[in-house]
């Protein structure tokens, strides 16, 4: 299954479902995450809020591909995405274990194969190095084999690179 997050206008929305299983616009009409970790504990992968995130945990979770589009705010996601990926904690559990030599929370959901993020407006050098080191370490998390950053000169050429 490939999965869509982003946070276009509208103008884009039958593009990328025509590119997906399922689209997920971070539009910031939902709330953020409380921090309560209940969807880690009470209610694994379901968080408690009774909005269009409440199955975002199992939305990820059983996705192959995690294709995530957003604007650049100072090499990172912009705030309506990082919103989304916060809501996403219950993809895993509470326990720990070690994965590649490192400790990170055991996968809820095992494997994954591709953390893709298409970023654009302007963007550093700087921020496009952390930009990658975060993907690449976002992917890790969540149980992703590998990570990729396309960067976006202009939004025209989102169609033909997704």
């Amino acid at each position: 299954m490939r999965v869509i997050i982003h946070d276009l206008d509208g103008k884009y929305e039958e593009m990328l479902a025509s590119r997906c299983d399922k689209v997920l616009k971070a539009d910031g009409k939902y709330a953020a995450c409380q921090g309560c970790f209940g969807c880690w504990t009470k209610h694994p992968a379901e968080c408690f809020m009774t909005d269009r995130l409440q199955q975002v945990c199992r939305l990820i979770g059983q996705t192959d591909e995690l294709v995530i589009v957003t604007k650049n705010l100072y090499g990172e996601y912009s705030a309506n995405v990082k919103n989304v990926l916060d809501r996403s904690i219950g993809t895993s559990t509470p326990f720990s274990n070690y994965r590649g030599g490192q400790m990170h929370h055991t996968l809820r959901y095992g494997k994954h194969d591709l953390w893709k993020v298409f970023v654009y407006g302007d963007i550093t050098e700087q921020e496009k190095e952390t930009f990658r080191y975060l993907a690449e370490r976002n992917a890790i998390n969540d149980g992703f084999e590998r990570s990729q950053v396309v960067f976006l000169a202009d939004l025209s050429e989102l169609e033909e690179q997704l």
